[in-house]
């Protein structure tokens, strides 16, 4: 361990200070780059086999590395002109429940955390109690309204019932509690209100979490499977997860194509965290929802 003595040494001499690791140190290091490989091995296996021949995925024994590397698999599903309409609904879909979920939680968060209105707590309390509903229970009453208002094979439809989130209003109240009251009452000393405190004072210093929450958001609406799959009936309105279910019903166990698409279809996914690593690290470092 280092201690702070000479920490504070070594930063006046312009120098690191020695790692030291403790056991219990090394040991969660180690646990946690052991929990890391065995994350990394399906995704390096997907990969691998996306640059199979098909004729090489299903040969006996098993090999890591194909014989001959190809990009047929890429080549014949993007011909196929299938996965480039997922991409696009998927990005449709994910993009409209993400800056609807963060329109509604934040005007929601804010109303519960900072304008005090009868019956508040109750109200709340039933938010909290909306996380133990399991999704799969509401299908049924939301296939009938959306048929009711037709909006059945529609981005509306597969959008709209994906943006109510109990769980990121809970997040979002959680983090302005702890905006210090100081800057509110700043604000209205100027004549604020409470839609101009949170567009001006509020939002600004919630930029982390509220990266968080609309990254957490848009994979999961970019994963959401059940819900487009029992709404969407056209197949130009499939997204990723339900095209990739369809075109392994469809055309067969095709496991170097399969691998594929699933790769092409997470490829936003890793550039949309990897462009917001930071403020989504920062978000839920701040919400203390480590």
């Amino acid at each position: 361990m280092v201690t702070p003595t000479s920490a504070v040494a070594s930063q006046r001499r312009g120098t690191r200070p020695p790692l030291r690791f403790t056991p219990g140190g090394l040991t969660f290091t180690v646990l946690a780059l052991f929990l890391a490989v065995v994350w990394l091995i399906p995704l390096v296996w997907a990969v691998i086999t996306s640059l199979k021949p098909e004729s090489e995925t299903t040969a006996v024994p098993v090999r890591w590395l194909p014989l001959e590397p190809t990009f047929a698999a890429y080549e014949t599903v993007i011909a196929r002109g299938d996965l480039q309409q997922w991409l696009l609904n998927s990005t449709v879909i994910a993009t409209v429940v993400t800056a609807l979920t963060l329109v509604t939680c934040v005007l929601a968060a804010y109303a519960f955390s900072k304008i005090p209105f009868p019956g508040r707590s109750w109200l709340f309390a039933l938010f909290i109690a909306g996380i133990l509903v399991p999704p799969q229970v509401l299908i049924i009453p939301l296939f009938d309204q959306m048929t009711f208002l037709g909006l059945i094979d529609t981005y509306t439809g597969i959008a709209l019932p994906q943006v109510v989130a109990p769980i990121m209003i809970i997040i979002l109240k959680r983090f302005f509690d702890a905006i210090p009251r100081d800057y509110e009452e700043a604000a209205r000393l100027d004549g604020a209100g409470h839609l101009r405190i949170l567009v001006n004072v509020v939002l600004p210093m919630s930029t982390p979490i509220l990266a968080a929450v609309g990254i957490f958001t848009f994979v999961q609406a970019w994963n959401n499977f059940l819900w487009p799959f029992i709404s969407a009936t056209d197949p130009n309105l499939m997204t990723v997860p339900v095209g990739l279910g369809t075109v392994q019903g469809s055309y067969g166990i095709l496991y170097a194509q399969n691998m594929a698409a699933a790769v092409l279809g997470a490829l936003p996914l890793i550039v949309v965290f990897l462009l917001f690593q930071r403020q989504v690290v920062r978000g839920v470092t701040d919400a203390g929802l480590k």
